[in-house]
């Protein structure tokens, strides 16, 4: 059998589409992260169900979004179709776990923040903790006079009692961010009564294991954005301090104590995100006392 020679021009017409083949994958891969996944965002939906939850909390919607990150690659069109595609739900709870804005120190909107914000209403209240990015800039005050000013209640090492009228209650906790704040579980957690179920806010993830030691049933997070960037059978990329334990999803700490972390909206560094879609959580309150 004749070796069949492959003649010179034939390898630079192979070599030429392989070139092009590459560059247009290339392309298209880099569109995708940038253009197409940042902007697909993803709604999910659980149940938490406890035996300490109240029957008349049984069905109660509890929407969790994070991270939008107002100023790098999400703008403030973005954002309205956020709090339009929340409202449509008609949540009976509404949570934001931190991190508003990119970069405080520049953001000029803040009155057409607030004026959007301000269009989220839900019957048993809005809440807010700090995340990272809400002091950095020394943005602190500013992040505490957008939130309040959008009349939600900002839980800085705070517990309160939501109650409906039969005096019922479950218990929200917020604590302050770990990174640039100053979580106090101590303060946070030491006059909760008994027997209450007590969800609490973090915008930190990974401080769910000294929260696991008080009476809390479970924790909400955002911060890590799911790693932003997933490589496939490996995981993310990068993740930030206090979201390197736990970077999405459910985790069960303990038998009683269970942690979900939320993805978060926008993005920041990078404008890319792969394999991790940006998300708003709801969460139905389930009471085993039927």
């Amino acid at each position: 059998m004749k070796d069949k020679k492959i003649s010179r021009r034939s390898f630079l017409r192979k070599a030429g589409k392989f070139t092009i083949g590459t560059a247009i994958t290339g392309f298209f891969s880099h569109y995708y992260i940038k253009n197409i996944e940042p902007k697909w965002i993803e709604t999910t939906r659980f149940t938490i169900s406890h035996p300490l939850i109240p029957q008349s909390f049984h069905n109660k919607k509890i929407v969790q979004f994070s991270d939008t990150h107002l100023g790098f690659h999400f703008d403030l069109s973005q954002f309205k179709q956020v709090i339009n595609k929340i409202s449509k739900e008609t949540p009976d709870i509404i949570i934001f776990s931190g991190d508003l804005v990119d970069n405080l120190l520049t953001f000029q909107e803040i009155e057409e923040t607030i004026a959007i914000l301000s269009t989220l209403s839900a019957p048993y209240g809005k809440f807010a903790v700090y995340g990272n990015h809400d002091h950095g800039g020394w943005g602190s005050e500013k992040y505490q006079y957008m939130m309040k000013s959008s009349n939600f209640s900002l839980l800085q090492n705070e517990a309160i009692s939501i109650k409906m009228n039969n005096e019922e209650e479950i218990i929200l906790a917020g604590i302050d961010d770990a990174m640039l704040g100053k979580p106090d579980l101590e303060k946070t957690f030491r006059n909760l009564p008994a027997n209450r179920f007590t969800l609490c806010i973090s915008h930190a993830p990974d401080i769910a294991n000294e929260v696991s030691k008080y009476p809390i049933q479970f924790q909400i997070s955002g911060h890590t954005h799911g790693g932003q960037v997933q490589i496939p059978f490996i995981g993310p990329l990068i993740t930030p301090p206090y979201g390197k334990n736990y970077f999405e999803g459910f985790y069960y700490i303990t038998e009683d104590f269970t942690l979900y972390v939320n993805r978060g909206l926008g993005t920041t560094r990078l404008p890319y995100r792969f394999l991790s879609r940006p998300e708003i959580t709801f969460f139905t309150l389930q009471s085993e006392k039927q």
